[in-house]
């Protein structure tokens, strides 16, 4: 009986197809770090407030099966109390990914939540490097949930397209 049932899950793996997916290289497209804190030299205690606006963009390359995933992040950091520019970093990294075996419904999602996911860690990295360098405290981002980014551009998509029927 356990034959059978190991049979059936063999057989079951086998009609689902295998899912490959190889980073073939990654790197920073463009990036811009300005230091307005030096630039104005602005003394005394600063307390800053940080902000990290991150969005997604995926394409497909002209070879068989690889595919492009941007990560852009745009980094504000100001001083709490007067308002006043501390830094802005803008970054665009990207990936460029192997993929096999992803049903062509998933793809989508599957580019724009696993293939960020596994490039955010350099990225990371890349940022806190930057502003160390630059004369701050290293920044280090909160682990970001791709999943949720993805479901909310989804969702802001949807309304989106939904007033723009009502409007019509």
């Amino acid at each position: 009986m356990a034959e059978q049932e190991n049979g059936a899950a063999d057989a079951a793996a086998q009609t689902q197809p295998q899912v490959k997916l190889n980073v073939l290289t990654q790197f920073i497209r463009d990036m811009s770090f300005e230091n307005i804190l030096a630039q104005r030299g602005v003394g005394g205690e600063v307390q800053p407030d940080v902000q990290v606006a991150v969005n997604l963009d995926a394409k497909k390359r002209s070879a068989e099966n690889q595919y492009e995933v941007a990560t852009k992040v745009n980094i504000t950091s100001k001083n709490k109390e007067s308002e006043e520019p501390l830094f802005l970093l803008e970054m665009e990294y990207v990936g460029v990914f192997h993929i096999e075996g992803v049903p062509e419904d998933q793809l989508h999602p599957f580019l724009l939540i696993e293939c960020p996911r596994m490039t955010f860690p350099f990225l990371r990295r890349i940022v806190s490097d930057v502003t160390r360098d630059g004369g701050f405290p290293p920044l280090n981002l909160e682990t970001i949930d791709f999943m949720q980014l993805y479901r909310n551009e989804i969702a802001r998509r949807k309304a989106e397209n939904a007033t723009q029927k009502a409007d019509a």
